[in-house]
């Protein structure tokens, strides 16, 4: 028998096997009473959309007897806990404060992204990046990295003279592309180093690099062996992405805006002043 109270009880309610429930149809039918109390459908509904997503993949009439399970125990401890007082404790106050406040929160911001995140603008960033994905495309690339930048013009100076740039790669770079002669494959924006990446989509197909380019890693040379336009995915691909992103956009506005609005005084861990640090809605001189 699986333990049904937490933490345990999240595995319990996945891998408990559950044949067909009867009542399913009334959707506020009791599906069980405790000390006279009524445990609705509509109950286990909600402690089932709760969970976290992975055990929301599970079909609800799987789970549905070790849900109902779960609502009894909590039902049931936390009317021992009130025949014992303590929530009249200040630990229970304080924790009941610290969830009110993470509720309204989350209240408030699922209130302001829905007001501000319509369905024309997750189109509207659909088309925006559907039409950046086109236009940037992605380029097949070799590259031969050396330690200095007389080394990186040595190689070009060889390539000039109609040098193999795979076979030189193989020779001289010290990247671990080199042992297939600085081949990377085709890549788009947002895969490469930033300056590795700008010179890259800047040569022409069956260029190379005449000016050597610095990155982290050491100076580069580039050859562009080939270029192709991105797949751009459907909508309904990318849909729920960009809601997500749209979402996480309006939510940092929001409670940038709320920042701008306040006076905050921020303090160091042992309460002295924060030197250097000017409150919230204060500009930095």
């Amino acid at each position: 028998m699986f333990p049904r109270l937490a933490p345990a009880v999240l595995l319990a309610l996945v891998i408990t096997a559950a044949g067909s429930h009867p009542g399913f149809a009334a959707e506020d039918s009791v599906v069980a009473t405790v000390n006279g109390h009524d445990i609705l459908l509509s109950d286990v509904r909600a402690a089932h959309r709760r969970l976290p997503q992975q055990y929301q993949q599970v079909p609800f009439e799987t789970i549905f007897t070790g849900l109902v399970d779960s609502l009894i125990d909590t039902r049931l401890a936390a009317a021992d806990a009130r025949r014992r007082n303590l929530h009249q404790q200040q630990e229970f106050k304080d924790q009941m404060a610290r969830i009110e406040n993470q509720v309204l929160q989350r209240m408030v911001l699922s209130k302001t992204i829905k007001e501000v995140v319509s369905d024309a603008d997750v189109r509207s960033r659909y088309k925006k990046s559907a039409k950046e994905r086109a236009a940037s495309g992605q380029v097949k690339a070799r590259h031969i990295l050396v330690e200095t930048e007389d080394k990186a013009k040595a190689v070009i100076a060889d390539l000039k003279k109609g040098g193999d740039f795979a076979a030189l790669a193989r020779e001289r770079s010290t990247g671990p592309s080199a042992s297939d002669g600085g081949n990377l494959g085709f890549f788009g924006r947002g895969q490469m180093v930033p300056a590795f990446e700008a010179a890259a989509f800047k040569l022409k197909k069956g260029a190379f690099t005449e000016t050597p380019v610095k990155t982290q890693f050491g100076w580069h040379v580039i050859l562009v062996e080939d270029r192709k336009k991105s797949e751009v995915p459907s909508f309904e691909d990318l849909e729920q992405f960009l809601r997500n992103e749209l979402s996480r956009e309006a939510g940092t506005a929001y409670i940038n805006r709320l920042r701008g609005e306040a006076k905050i005084t921020r303090f160091n861990a042992d309460g002295s002043p924060l030197e250097g640090a000017p409150s919230a809605g204060q500009k930095k001189p």
